[in-house]
């Protein structure tokens, strides 16, 4: 396995493992790697023939009273946890090879970035989007893989590749769980032992969710009350949203149709954990 930080040398790499006749695989991640990211790089390495994990922690998407400098930068441990998990390469360019002083270009997909995440964060999918756009034009894989955790921003990277006629097909793995249904993020690491605790209750009202659809005859915006009436008794836990969209535009649902999605964002003490479960009503 190879550990990369020039543009120029990442290019001639790939571009030599393209020569071979193989798939090239592109895995985004910003570090803190953890069980959920190393199932995105033991997929590609099962569908492509060369893959690049990226380890990029991206100011740009970062607000101005976010997380950036307190982000977990663990770069020796990510290497051995991509190696295990058989990437080729690891991309860890610095900030000033991908962002140059007199950068004035960026990527912004509307519509679909406005809402939920984009409402709450504000630029935050303007930092993604450019910066997986450039990685893509870097690596130019044939395949790039992202975890149905962040699932609004996987639509938005779809979007992004359909919209600028990029050649890359867009893989969404399953969420990767820890025993209790936390889905395995990066953040985690914040809580406390009692905010672990609370933070275990997004996955029930994932499932409380996913019944709900399955077994009664209650409308969207009334399954989504109860979702955040479950979320808002938990002591410690601060709703943003807990909401029922199209899976595929994200627009709220008022009628129960397929294709559906269960999604919430909340914060538990001091850090903000997102969530959510694809509904099938019946």
């Amino acid at each position: 396995m190879i550990v990369e930080s020039s543009l120029t040398e990442t290019r001639r790499i790939v571009r030599a493992a393209r020569g071979r006749g193989v798939l090239i695989g592109c895995i985004p991640t910003m570090g803190a790697l953890h069980q959920g990211h190393v199932s995105l790089i033991e997929v590609a390495q099962w569908e492509c023939g060369f893959n690049v994990a990226t380890i990029f922690v991206n100011p740009t998407q970062f607000g101005p009273h976010e997380d950036f400098t307190r982000y977990p930068r663990t770069l020796d441990a990510d290497v051995e946890m991509c190696r295990a998990a058989g990437a080729d390469l690891i991309f860890t360019p610095p900030v000033s090879a991908m962002y140059a002083e007199s950068a004035q270009t960026i990527v912004r997909v509307g519509g679909l970035a406005e809402v939920l995440e984009g409402s709450h964060r504000p630029g935050h999918f303007d930092g993604v989007s450019t910066v997986v756009a450039k990685f893509f034009h870097i690596i130019e894989p044939d395949r790039a893989y992202f975890g149905q955790k962040d699932f609004q921003q996987q639509l938005i990277i779809r979007q992004m590749v359909a919209d600028l006629d990029l050649p890359v097909e867009i893989m969404t793995c399953p969420i990767i769980r820890e025993a209790d249904g936390l889905a395995m993020s990066s953040r985690n690491r914040y809580l406390s032992v009692a905010e672990r605790q609370q933070a275990s209750q997004l996955f029930q009202t994932l499932l409380l969710a996913e019944k709900l659809a399955a077994e009664s005859t209650l409308t969207p915006p009334e399954i989504s009350r109860q979702m955040a009436d479950h979320l808002s008794s938990v002591a410690g836990i601060e709703v943003q949203y807990a909401v029922i969209a199209d899976a595929v535009t994200l627009k709220l649902l008022q009628h129960r149709s397929n294709p559906a999605v269960a999604l919430l964002a909340v914060k538990v003490g001091s850090t903000r954990l997102i969530d959510n479960q694809i509904l099938r009503f019946r």
